[in-house]
């Protein structure tokens, strides 16, 4: 037999740290002859950290074979920040102790205005008792000036400790000091009685719980069983992020080069992103026009740092390859193309760090006026139209997220032709899509236009065996990083077509969705629902998703009652089925014993005596 204690409330004295006693708690369990449990066995907080970080928890044993188990919470803050924990414990509690120092206010509000409120809602009968420990300071002095008023005005009064306690039928103890007396004949005696009266209580409660069980001489109900826990799916981190980054050094599908006032080249970048992070590169590229940006800042920008060249007899310009070369920027500003590479490392990773981008400027360029000039101009190219440039601190600009106009911003380009360099002709429609993205987020996509197949010099790509819906849904994915099925069934021809392209993360988000899906049924929503589960189990099987395939079969071994009664059941193969008959919910033994004790409960020797 156990008795459970909930301590709440702190009574330390907040204007004299230097001599702060020992806890009530901790004090009476290392004072009190009735609690047997040396000074190391008594915390036990390192070990019941992790299981419950709320309380301080002490175990010891009193009266000899009864285990005492305290719980102390001193800080409202901590016992607020779990307050499932905070609430299953004060109602599992024998007896609940508040304490408050009398020359802390603070801690006796925090006791009145937080604490109370949670234990007058949870009360059901269980003893109070309220500890106001501590001696008042300037109690004894008659002196009325404003330094000994000052000082009585910060203590508790009696009477506030009495009205608290009037509000929740409690015990009231003054603890002057944690001393022998007050601790163990004082408090110590009021704990001990409310301790008796619990186990007095409880064994009450036992003694009429085997009085009824022994007077049922018939069968037992059968206890039914957990059902088993379900497989648990841990989704792929994203690599979005760097799949942009990469793209900037693995010089694929280029469209774009700079180049320095000499007419040398300097790097070769992508239009799609640079437009989706930049409005003045969007001008540039004739995305935008000066009309739709209407800002005159952003217009002058793109005037001063660029300039376009489609000389035929630029050098070079003869051994560009034909169709569609790359478009030839001169950058005129010197100093600012010297540090173009890292502006767009910067630009492709982001846009955020902007710390390392100083660093890296710093490093070219040593005149400091020539770096902020630079970092100014980033930042022209990063403004938004019609605000004003909101990115002049970059220290508190490092903090934020990062800017990812890409899995906003390349949205705008989504099945969109503007910078189109490729088409997929799906069930007698067209879908325009940018070949650079495609190859950053797609490794199946990279082989196909790099390598030696038809798709590397067609414009025209041809798609089969996957709806218009589900391919836009999958590119949205490659280009937003996100995707939202309608339903399990579109989910599940996502998936499909993820595992056609092999794009894993994409993969595991449609499992998960279908597994949350069909976790959020009521089970009279699967009863009655078309949707044919056998059928998606067969499908996750083909298509590799081995995760699904096991969690759907869990699912319908838990839900054996509901699935084994619809047609396609007869469909899941032999290992399939002996696998749900294994793991089935409830178990066909419970079954058994529940149709022999409701025949027993129907029996004439089980009738009621009365009627």
């Amino acid at each position: 037999m156990s008795i459970h204690i909930v301590a709440l409330g702190n009574e330390g004295d907040a204007f004299h740290q230097d001599n702060r006693p020992s806890g009530l708690i901790r004090t009476y369990l290392g004072r009190s002859p009735l609690v047997s449990g040396d000074e190391s066995s008594l915390l036990l907080n390192a070990t019941s950290a992790v299981a419950r970080p709320v309380f301080t928890e002490y175990q010891a044993s009193a009266f000899g074979n009864v285990k005492l188990v305290v719980h102390d919470c001193p800080v409202w803050d901590i016992f607020d920040s779990d307050w499932y924990t905070s609430r299953n414990l004060i109602g599992s509690a024998d007896i609940i102790v508040i304490k408050y120092n009398v020359n802390d206010k603070f801690s006796f509000h925090e006791v009145k205005d937080n604490y109370i409120p949670v234990i007058k809602r949870a009360l059901n009968s269980v003893p109070v008792i309220i500890a106001a420990v501590g001696t008042r300071q300037n109690e004894e002095l008659p002196c009325t000036c404003p330094l000994c008023t000052s000082d009585r005005g910060s203590c508790v009064s009696t009477t506030e400790g009495i009205q608290l306690a009037k509000e929740l039928g409690a015990t009231y103890l003054e603890l002057h000091s944690l001393d022998d007396f007050y601790i163990g004949k004082y408090f110590g005696g009021v704990l001990e009685y409310f301790m008796i009266q619990a186990l007095n209580q409880k064994t009450s409660e036992k003694m009429k719980k085997r009085k009824m069980s022994s007077s049922f001489h018939g069968l037992r109900p059968p206890q039914l069983e957990q059902p088993e826990k379900m497989p648990v799916l841990k989704a792929e981190a994203s690599h979005y992020n760097s799949d942009l980054n990469n793209l900037l050094f693995c010089c694929q599908c280029v469209d774009v080069v700079f180049y320095n006032p000499d007419l040398k080249e300097v790097i070769e970048a992508h239009k799609i992103v640079l437009c989706a992070v930049s409005h003045v590169f969007m001008l540039l590229f004739n995305v935008k026009s000066p009309t739709d940006i209407q800002d005159s800042s952003i217009v002058r920008t793109t005037q001063d740092l660029f300039a376009i060249n489609r000389d035929p007899m630029f050098p070079g310009a003869g051994q560009e390859s034909p169709g569609n070369p790359p478009l030839r920027v001169i950058v005129k500003d010197a100093l600012f193309c010297s540090c173009l590479s890292d502006i767009l490392r910067f630009i492709y990773s982001g846009a955020f760090q902007w710390e390392e981008l100083e660093e890296d400027i710093r490093k070219k360029l040593k005149d400091s006026g020539d770096v902020s000039n630079v970092i100014e101009k980033v930042k022209c190219i990063l403004k938004t139209p019609g605000k004003i440039n909101c990115l002049r601190n970059c220290k508190t600009y490092q903090a934020r997220k990062p800017l990812w106009f890409y899995n906003t911003s390349l949205k705008f380009f989504l099945n969109k032709p503007m910078l189109a360099d490729v088409v997929f002709e799906i069930q007698g429609t067209t879908v325009p899509a940018h070949r650079a993205i495609l190859v950053a987020r797609c490794e199946v996509m990279a082989a196909m236009f790099n390598g030696n197949y038809m798709e590397a010099k067609s414009v025209l790509i041809p798609v089969y065996g996957v709806s218009k819906e589900t391919f836009l849904s999958f590119l949205e994915y490659l280009y937003t990083d996100s995707c939202c099925p309608a339903g399990i069934f579109q989910a599940m021809c996502l998936l499909i077509c993820a595992e056609m392209y092999q794009v894993s993360r994409l993969q595991h988000i449609c499992e998960l969705f279908i597994i949350t899906q069909l976790q959020s049924m009521p089970s009279r929503e699967l009863a009655s629902m078309n949707l044919d589960i056998v059928d998606l189990l067969k499908k996750a099987k083909f298509h590799h998703s081995d995760c699904l395939s096991t969690w759907l079969l869990h699912f319908i071994a838990t839900n054996y009652l509901i699935f084994s009664q619809k047609p396609e059941f007869q469909d899941l193969s032999v290992e399939e089925r002996s696998f749900v008959e294994k793991h089935r919910w409830p178990s066909n033994m419970y079954l058994k014993q529940l149709a022999e004790y409701r025949k027993y409960i129907h029996s004439r020797k089980c009738r009621c005596l009365i009627m």
